[in-house]
């Protein structure tokens, strides 16, 4: 996976996918695929979006990681214009009158600032020492070569190894040599569930000023060994093997050094504080390494095994020594492993992110570990900085404070901390773009069935000046396409607000009776396919004859920690029975076949559907479980342990938490899928649910992708599947009981 990073595709996409190369050959003569062919046109280009900031908006793009996605709009650097484009057009727009041009050619304004940050890179082929050309890294590997800032010097990963070159690739220095695979030791890179779940792309980390290189020790001599079969639709197979530590046994043992180009020496680091090595020392996973703005300095996030005590630690590169800048913990859960840190001007002050009150707030620290100011105090979610100015002594942010906790909202306030103030209109979700010298700022505000409009509002009264683009739906409306509806239903524990979403086909008939069709992703703090208030111009699933539903949980993002702790060491409890809650609640519309309920998903998403199934058989009676972790002990030790502990620990959690536990509970129709060459969600997984299944005297489908890594089914065969078991063929999942009787 990463079960958290794997984004399940949305319904709608995954609508448009189903027409493409490779449809299985039943489905074209099945109920409801030459309405959907016939519809599907229909839904592509029916509405004229009125966002001139491009993207999804916030809360589907980020997932809740506090990310602001980039702007489609152009300040000019003397603050007099604001380009962008609309519907085709481009345009620019004076500040002071108000006033509306149309752009030609390349007319454009100089922008005011850097290009918007897009990611953490690493895409292209790169060349290492002695010119050789090297692929980029796959999933959860690390760039094999990191440039010195001036671009003079290389650092290179060989054979377990750390060299040292010049720019071109010449006069080659080993900075270390024991490195081997007979140790199981290796430098420059990193374990590999620390690139899967640690995000961690390089392991290599030149000085501002290229005089000192820091770089990553991995010793795997203590972590199994996993074995997955290559090459099976080959005549011979090979073997792929990988160090690849599952819940409760030993973790690699993670170490960073500094290396000094003029002394050619390298210093460890103490990482630990020179405290024995334990899962609850504070150092166990040491990550996000990055150079402080002073040069001298590693800035290092550190944790312990359980994940609910995280430090950001400054570490001397002459010295070695490291000191706790900032401590956090959460007893009851788990902490966010990547804190937002923006520095100031001074780069010594910084804004940092932290949930030590319940919900995520900004602070200001310094370097010295001192908190200077406490610059948000809110009883609901921050979504993310959006702009940082020093001269105006301002932070503008996002918040979840709408008037539901899906519509994210500007807020401003000083850098001391007092006058926050709301500028959106909290019946709206919005995006938002600031001018550099914050007069000003773009607006898209929507909802999940109000079709986004884009405004420039004066920053000081928070009022709209300017119109720049509105939505056109006349299209949507003349096909019959119909918008989303939100409702609202309790979680499993009678009392926490929850949110679905429907998307009903442009021939309903409110007096007949439909199949319910869900996609599902469900893990901690995942923003994918879940209900969001970003508009939806219909889906063109429903034209099968489904009415399509996005369900919540408690494990979504925006309820805050305290609602994160009902998951945790519970993962496949709590937020399987929020999402079956989620289906009750439509028993009472009398077009709700609550005997045709249908769920999909990928990764976690597999995992979420196959448990929906079988710890619902009342609610769900067909599931596709595609790439699904199906029990924790399968899967690696950051992910699983960061929400289940350890199976020493925990060990009810984990059971409670295992697909094979509840086989004897299917009643409906299955259908499995995995791919022989999953190096993530193991494919153990699926054959002790099949051996499970099939000691149960249970019938199930099962597919298999050759070759395949982690990945999900044909789309067309997901679709034959769903289509002949909830509309073709119903009386299959009836099997002798009716969902309707208690």
């Amino acid at each position: 996976m990463s079960p958290r990073r794997f984004h399940a595709s949305s319904v709608a996409l995954l609508a448009l996918v189903a027409t493409g190369a490779g449809a299985q050959d039943r489905l074209p003569s099945m109920p409801g695929y030459d309405r959907y062919q016939q519809m599907l046109p229909s839904y592509q280009g029916a509405v004229r979006l009125g966002s001139v900031l491009g993207g999804f908006g916030f809360g589907r793009a980020a997932g809740g990681r506090g990310v602001v996605p980039p702007s489609g709009v152009t300040w000019s650097a003397d603050g007099r214009f604001l380009d962008y484009a609309a519907s085709g057009t481009r345009y620019r727009l004076d500040l002071a009158s108000k006033t509306r041009s149309t752009l030609a050619g390349d007319a454009a304004a100089t922008p005011a600032g850097p290009p918007p940050f897009l990611g953490r890179g690493g895409g292209e082929p790169m060349r290492g020492c002695g010119g050789a050309m090297l692929p980029p890294p796959e999933r959860g590997r690390q760039r094999p070569v990191a440039a010195s800032p001036d671009g003079k010097l290389l650092a290179h990963y060989r054979d377990r190894n750390v060299y040292v070159c010049d720019a071109a690739g010449a006069n080659e220095v080993a900075v270390t040599t024991d490195g081997s695979e007979k140790t199981r030791t290796k430098y420059g890179t990193a374990s590999w569930v620390y690139g899967e779940e640690l995000g961690q792309t390089t392991a290599m980390w030149w000085s501002p000023s290229g005089d000192r290189l820091a770089y990553f020790r991995f010793d795997e001599s203590q972590v199994p060994d996993f074995y997955i079969t290559q090459n099976e639709t080959k005549l011979q197979t090979t073997l792929d093997v990988e160090a690849y530590p599952k819940p409760g046994v030993p973790n690699p043992v993670v170490e960073l050094y500094v290396y000094d180009v003029a002394t050619k020496q390298s210093r460890k680091i103490d990482v630990r504080d020179g405290k024995p090595f334990t899962n609850d020392v504070v150092g166990h996973y040491v990550y996000d390494v990055r150079w402080a703005p002073n040069g001298k300095d590693l800035l290092i996030h550190r944790t312990n095994r359980r994940q609910n005590v995280l430090e950001l630690a400054a570490c001397s590169a002459a010295t070695g020594a490291c000191r706790a800048i900032i401590h956090e913990e959460w007893p009851t859960g788990w902490l966010e492993n990547h804190p937002t840190m923006r520095f100031l001007a001074d780069s010594n002050r910084f804004i940092w992110e932290s949930e030590r009150t319940g919900f995520k707030n900004y602070y200001l620290y310094d370097l010295d570990g001192r908190l200077l100011k406490t610059l948000t105090r809110n009883p609901f979610e921050a979504a993310g900085i959006v702009r940082v100015d020093e001269r105006a002594n301002a932070l503008w942010y996002l918040a979840r404070d709408g008037d539901n906790y899906l519509k994210t909202q500007l807020h401003r306030v000083r850098l001391d901390g007092t006058g926050d103030r709301r500028l959106t209109d909290a019946a709206f979700a919005h995006q938002v773009d600031v001018s550099p010298d914050g007069r000003f700022f773009v607006d898209v505000a929507q909802t999940h069935d109000r079709a986004p409009v884009s405004r420039l509002v004066d920053a000081a009264s928070g009022k709209a000046v300017a119109e720049l683009a509105t939505s056109d739906v006349s299209q949507m409306e003349q096909r019959g396409i119909r918008k989303a509806e939100l409702y609202s239903y309790l979680a499993a524990d009678g009392k926490t607000t929850l949110y679905g979403e429907i998307w009903f086909p442009s021939n309903f008939d409110p007096s007949k009776q439909y199949p319910v069709l869900t996609a599902v992703y469900g893990g901690p703090e995942s923003g994918s396919n879940v209900p969001t208030e970003t508009f939806s111009a219909g889906n063109p699933l429903t034209e099968y004859g489904f009415i399509v539903v996005s369900l919540s949980s408690r494990a979504a993002p925006g309820l805050g920690r305290r609602a994160l702790d009902a998951i945790y060491m519970k993962l496949g409890q709590t937020e399987i029975d929020d999402m079956a809650e989620g289906i009750k609640a439509l028993y009472g519309r009398p077009y709700v076949d609550r005997n045709r309920v249908g769920i999909y998903g990928t990764s976690y998403g597999g995992y979420s559907a196959v448990m929906s199934i079988l710890r619902h058989p009342d609610v769900f009676a067909v599931a596709s479980s595609e790439s699904p972790p199906t029990d924790w002990r399968n899967y690696d030790t950051i992910y699983t342990e960061r929400y289940m502990w350890i199976p020493q620990e925990n060990a009810e959690g984990y059971d409670k938490g295992a697909a094979m536990t509840y086989v004897k509970n299917l009643r409906g129709r299955l259908m499995l899928y995995f791919g022989t060459l999953d190096n993530n969600v193991h494919t153990n997984n699926t054959m002790q649910l099949v051996r499970a299944l099939q000691a149960a005297g249970k019938s199930f489908e099962l597919q298999a992708g050759p070759d395949l890594g982690h990945s999900s089914l044909n789309a067309n065969r997901r679709m034959e599947f769903l289509v002949e078991n909830l509309i073709q063929r119903p009386e299959r999942i009836r099997q002798g009981y009716d969902r309707a009787t208690p």
